[in-house]
């Protein structure tokens, strides 16, 4: 499978399920998992976004340490696919407007835990490697997208 043929498939994945799991570590060494709504933007391949709010911990998390991994399945749970990369914080109205344009439909369960819009920040994940799984058949594919 290709870096490309990887993004189609994670796409796919997030217009079926809608979610993902998103693990950080925090300062404490630990891992961190939370659900999270991702989108894939085709103009910008080989990365994952989210938006969190400023005050939520993971932002903690991600200033400490910005290695991430992400975890996209199916209902079945017939496809899986991990990511490990890293991700940046940013604060850019554009970027902002282009990733709720994405998944701002979406984001109703958020908008209980962050009312204002202004205290959005996007999680910008590069994408270094992934894993591929078709566990029903057996099958595992890693996929580097490090150049």
């Amino acid at each position: 499978m290709t870096p490309a043929e990887l993004m189609v498939e994670i796409d796919r994945m997030i217009e079926e399920v809608g979610t993902a799991i998103l693990a950080t570590v925090g300062k404490d060494g630990e891992p961190h998992m939370r659900w999270m709504t991702p989108a894939i933007l085709r103009e910008r391949p080989g990365i994952v976004f989210a938006v969190t709010s400023a005050s939520f911990g993971k932002v903690k998390d991600i200033e400490e340490n910005q290695s991430v991994q992400w975890i996209f399945q199916t209902k079945t749970l017939d496809r899986i696919i991990t990511l490990n990369g890293y991700i940046n914080l940013i604060d850019n109205s554009s970027i902002r407007s282009e990733v709720l344009e994405a998944i701002g439909n979406k984001l109703r369960v958020f908008w209980n835990y962050n009312e204002d819009e202004r205290d959005l920040l996007v999680l910008e994940t590069i994408v270094k490697h992934a894993t591929f799984s078709l566990p029903m058949k057996g099958l595992r594919e890693e996929i580097n997208l490090q150049i």
